[in-house]
Parts: structure tokens; C-alpha cells; sequence
């Protein structure tokens, strides 16, 4: 963009056709005229750049309290996993007995009827 050429056109004071801001001898105004806005725009950036760093600081620190309870919550999921699983192989167990108590139950009681 530092390359182009500016090309705004005004009305002459004849009012009668255009002139280029340069044939009218305004170029060295132009720079001036726009001087407080590229101060402005320039203040503006390094406000930005600031802005920015202080955001990605405060995103790392929300990143490692992000993965810090992530990190906890995969550990607190991981002793749940294996207490179910412990749960689950004494379900099975428990079960198991009780089917083979019912049977003796039943078989008591076929015992009692037959007598």
C-alpha cells in the first residue's frame, strides 16, 4: 500500500473539470492533513500489540488451569473406572452366590416336601 499512488480527484476552481490533488498543488497539505491520523493510527497499533500480549498471557495461565482440571478430572475418572470395575467383579460374585442359594433353598425345600 506504501507504493500506490494516491489519485483523489477535486473539482478545479473554474469548477469546469478535475484536477488531481497533485496538479493542484495541495500534495504537500495532504501529508500534513493526514499526519494526526497516522500518529493516532500508530498509537492505536501499539495499544493493540499490548492488548494482545496481555491477552495471550492471561490465555496461557487460563490454559494451565484448564489442563491442570482436566488433569484432575481424568485421574478422578480413572479411580471411578477401576472402583466400578472392582464393583462389577464383586456383583458378578455376589450373584453367583445367590443363584447357588436359591438352588440349595429349593432343594431344601423339595427335601422337606418329600419327607
Amino acid at each position: 500500500m506504501a507504493g500506490n499512488r494516491i489519485s483523489v480527484r477535486a473539482l478545479d476552481s473554474d469548477g469546469l473539470g478535475l484536477k488531481t490533488m497533485a496538479e493542484s498543488g495541495k500534495t504537500d497539505n495532504f501529508g500534513e492533513t493526514l499526519k494526526p491520523f497516522y500518529l493516532r493510527a500508530s498509537a492505536a497499533e501499539e495499544r493493540l500489540s499490548k492488548l494482545e500480549a496481555v491477552l495471550v498471557t492471561k490465555k496461557g495461565g487460563q490454559d494451565e488451569e484448564l489442563l491442570k482440571t482436566i488433569s484432575e478430572l481424568q485421574s478422578k475418572l480413572k479411580d471411578a473406572n477401576t472402583e466400578a470395575e472392582k464393583l462389577t467383579a464383586e456383583n458378578e460374585k455376589l450373584k453367583y452366590r445367590v443363584k447357588h442359594l436359591i438352588r440349595a433353598v429349593k432343594e431344601a425345600d423339595l427335601k422337606l416336601e418329600s419327607m
